[in-house]
């Protein structure tokens, strides 16, 4: 096989499951090799500790143009293996694919940034601008590596690593995790008129969120579509023979690029005060919010991405994804941001991911031109 696919093959061996999972190491061993593939091709690198024993790493190499500095961000967790039908960690190739926990999110995309740095450096090359790949962690849980590597960074532009199927995204949904509470008043089963039951109070919130969706359908972004809203969770009671007096759901609002968590929040509050008899709030704190990518179509990092795309017979429009990723952080951070990679989001997180080999190959030539075309 490829240079390109057996450090594939590598990654996936590697267990770097999020160790926010049950059962999940973290990222370190993946982190020493990703530092070790630079140490040993004279690139330099090093880490940046986020967490004790989870740490960023980075490797740098110089650009003709000092002042000018692209950034490649992939990164090295994965999600549980949990229900997985195929090996985790065997890497199988067959059909043209090669199958494995993260060989689709993001290992191979990862792969691809590493070897293209390393591509330029072998060539004796020296980049229009300065290289700065980084591999982060906790991008499957709540995103700490790239908060951490934000913290005073600068760039120009940067590419972050999803399965996009060899597309440039520019737009990503953001998205809000919230918890909506019912409080009832508990009582003895056999009296529940004595009682305020909340699990019969929460089935009001819930039909009038799903007829919220209505709301959310007619508002259309003509990258991403509409928002959504999914209930994902749902909690009430003790036992059966109490009225139960707690009742709590978690929900999970994909919102539109541009769009604010703070006014979806408010919107949540506002639907349930106009639900009659019900004591019920959003909970804070929130679970999790991330507004979304909204990067220009004319930006420089799109437009050199479409050439690039052009010169591979590849398609050089933009495009928009229903998933939210590192790349979002980074444009909060001042910094234009494309999301590209090899392989379909519709594989990642599967019971058997896996990632089309020619994708691997193209994505690594892409990472590759683009590196010595961006100025």
């Amino acid at each position: 096989m490829s240079p390109v696919i057996q450090t594939l093959a590598d990654l996936v061996r590697i267990n770097s499951v999020n160790s926010s999972y049950e059962g999940g190491p973290g990222e370190r061993e993946i982190a020493t090799y990703v530092r070790r593939f630079f140490e040993q091709r004279g690139i330099e690198v090093w880490e940046q500790e986020v967490f004790p024993g989870r740490p960023n790493v980075l490797a740098r190499l110089p650009g003709q143009n000092p002042n000018r500095r692209l950034l490649l961000e992939a990164h090295m967790d994965t999600v549980s293996v949990k229900g997985m039908t195929i090996s985790p960690f065997d890497p199988e190739i067959r059909d043209g694919c090669l199958y494995g926990r993260g060989s689709c999110d993001t290992k191979a995309g990862l792969t691809t940034m590493m070897h293209a740095i390393a591509s330029v450096k072998e060539a004796g090359l020296t980049p229009p601008c300065e290289l700065l790949l980084a591999a982060v962690v906790d991008e499957e849980f709540s995103y700490r590596g790239v908060v951490h590597l934000c913290d005073g960074l600068k760039a120009d532009a940067a590419i972050v690593a999803e399965p996009t199927e060899l597309r440039a995204v520019i737009a990503t949904k953001g998205v809000l995790r919230c918890r909506i509470v019912v409080h009832g008043r508990a009582a003895h089963s056999s009296k529940p008129h004595l009682g305020l039951n909340a699990i019969t109070q929460m089935a009001r919130v819930i039909h009038a969120i799903e007829e919220d969706k209505v709301r959310l359908m007619a508002v259309r972004h003509p990258l991403v579509g509409p928002g959504t809203c999914n209930i994902g969770v749902i909690q009430g009671g003790v036992q059966v023979n109490f009225v139960p007096d707690r009742c709590f759901i978690e929900i999970d609002h994909r919102l539109l690029p541009g769009q604010k968590a703070e006014d979806a929040v408010n919107h949540y509050r506002e639907l349930l005060a106009n639900l009659c008899g019900i004591q019920a709030e959003v909970e804070e704190p929130l679970l999790l919010v991330d507004e979304g990518l909204d990067t220009p179509a004319d930006a420089h990092v799109m437009q050199v991405a479409g050439q690039v795309l052009s010169a591979l017979g590849l398609d050089p429009h933009p495009c928009g994804v229903p998933f939210g990723c590192d790349a979002s952080k980074l444009s909060r951070a001042g910094i234009p941001s494309i999301v590209f990679g090899p392989g379909s989001i519709d594989r990642a997180h599967t019971a058997d991911e896996y990632v089309e080999l020619e994708q691997v190959e193209h994505a690594f030539e892409f990472q590759r031109r683009f590196l010595l075309s961006f100025t």
